[in-house]
């Protein structure tokens, strides 16, 4: 398949044993609660080279009995102790959405329950859970409380266990996306989407994440002062990208170099994954030429 033929939304990849792994949210259910439930689920296609692409192979379906009957979104895969870990959003009508933790042998799946529902606070809305591991090999999930709680775009981390099935502490606040100046001066909702973190080659913490600037989805970029994750995070003045694509994350190729990829346009059905170089610039990105 080409991209071209591909509809999902916040496409992640994973470079495995020569080979890359492209997992997202199927544009087809994203929104919807689908008449049947079995539809509901999360697929990978496989790759040699970004261009061409195998036909999907579903890695996880919805369990029977399974809590979430919707929204299904944004899964990402990341190796941690040999495992696979899938860290994905679901929804129920009448109870907040949150991410949980699904786990697998192999990056075909097929990927099972791991934590005990979602480890994002029951009582808040929140989603787009990624994983991030310090210096001191601790594990991090930083997640997006929804905008509709507070009107503020709210992005927080809590301490995970060493097993990954369940967290440590309080939720911490790191980041608001109000406080973003390039924000129009009428915007009233400050969506947080899709953050992921990259440490640059001089050890700059970066995080990007996406959010809307008028009518457009876009990517944008802060940095932690400190490198730490708990920052204090600033927000960088420019965006990464402008132009009506995001929920973006970065990843290397198999010849090292720095690869952005994210969903563009923001359409429903009519979403594809899309893949840009990127150069480290000083303590911040910058985008290159398309893929």
């Amino acid at each position: 398949m080409k991209r071209s033929e591909i509809f999902i939304r916040d496409p992640f990849i994973l470079l495995h044993e020569d080979k890359y792994y492209m997992y997202g949210t199927r544009s087809l259910t994203a929104w919807k609660k689908p008449e049947e439930l079995s539809s509901l689920g999360f697929d990978v296609y496989m790759s040699d080279d970004l261009v061409e692409w195998s036909e999907p192979i579903e890695v996880f379906k919805r369990p029977e009995a399974f809590w979430s009957d919707m929204n299904f979104w944004a899964p990402e895969v990341h190796v941690y102790k040999e495992k696979f870990y899938m860290f994905a959003t679901f929804n129920k009508e009448g109870q907040n959405k949150g991410t949980q933790i699904l786990i697998a042998d192999a990056p075909t799946g097929p990927f099972s329950l791991h934590s005990d529902g979602p480890l994002t606070p029951r009582e808040w809305p929140c989603l787009d859970g990624t994983l991030y591991v310090d210096e001191n090999n601790t594990p991090y999930m930083i997640f997006c409380r929804e905008w509709i709680m507070d009107g503020k775009g709210s992005i927080c981390v809590i301490q995970l266990t060493d097993d990954l099935r369940d967290t440590v502490g309080e939720p911490v606040t790191i980041l608001e996306a109000v406080e973003a100046e390039w924000h129009p001066a009428d915007t009233t909702r400050f969506v947080t989407d899709g953050p992921f973190m990259h440490r640059t080659k001089n050890g700059t913490l970066l995080m990007i994440w996406s959010s809307l600037k008028g009518q457009d989805y876009v990517e944008a970029i802060a940095e932690s002062t400190t490198g730490s994750i708990f920052g204090p995070w600033i927000h960088q003045e420019e965006l990464l990208f402008s132009e009506d694509g995001g929920h973006g994350m970065l990843f290397h190729d198999k010849e090292g170099e720095l690869v952005f990829t994210m969903h563009k346009p923001n359409i429903s059905y009519g979403e594809n994954p899309y893949f840009i170089l990127v150069e480290e610039e000083e303590n911040t990105l910058k985008l290159g030429k398309d893929i």
